[in-house]
């Protein structure tokens, strides 16, 4: 980031998984502090979600390491070009719906979204009742039928698949 502050780079090749930070929130800082560097994204990560994340925090593109160099080379060049790039590997991801794009995002009331984002960021049951002045049973009753639209088993399915769908 000191290097950023500095120097104009084109190009930034950025893995995900970095030892001392998360490559997806990097991203967003690294657009934040230089606008016109466009961040390629090079991952073993081959998720949809990942994907997508990396695209909506800024990355110019989504490559998987498993990619030629002659690929990397031109997708370097698209980016510079002004386009939004993806090695073949990650389009042919990119190009599979995910199962729960396949069943549609369900409809969640506005308490139920409000629900759903305090279980996500921890809260437990009697923390929610206690915020939203509902009883604790009221509250369980929003859950299980927070799991019952979504087609899940439990609450970390429920965040993974709200989370995978934007909800979160």
């Amino acid at each position: 980031m000191s290097f950023l502050k500095e120097n104009k780079v084109d190009v930034l090749l950025l893995d995900i998984t970095l030892p001392d930070a998360n490559g997806i929130e990097l991203c967003r800082e690294i657009k934040a502090l230089s606008p016109d560097t466009h961040v390629l994204a090079l991952s073993n990560h081959s998720e949809r979600s990942m994907i997508l994340q990396m695209i909506q925090n800024g990355a110019t593109g989504y490559l998987l390491k498993n990619i030629s160099s002659e690929e990397l080379v031109a997708c370097i060049q698209e980016a510079l070009s002004g386009m939004i790039t993806f090695s073949k590997g990650a389009k042919e991801i990119m190009a599979r719906p995910s199962i729960s794009e396949l069943k549609g995002i369900p409809q969640l009331t506005k308490r139920e979204k409000e629900i759903l984002h305090l279980i996500a960021d921890g809260k437990t049951t009697p923390d929610i009742a206690q915020q939203l002045n509902l009883s604790p049973l009221t509250v369980e009753t929003h859950r299980k039928n927070l799991i019952q639209k979504f087609q899940v088993r439990n609450v970390a399915a429920l965040i993974k698949m709200a989370a995978q769908q934007g909800l979160l």
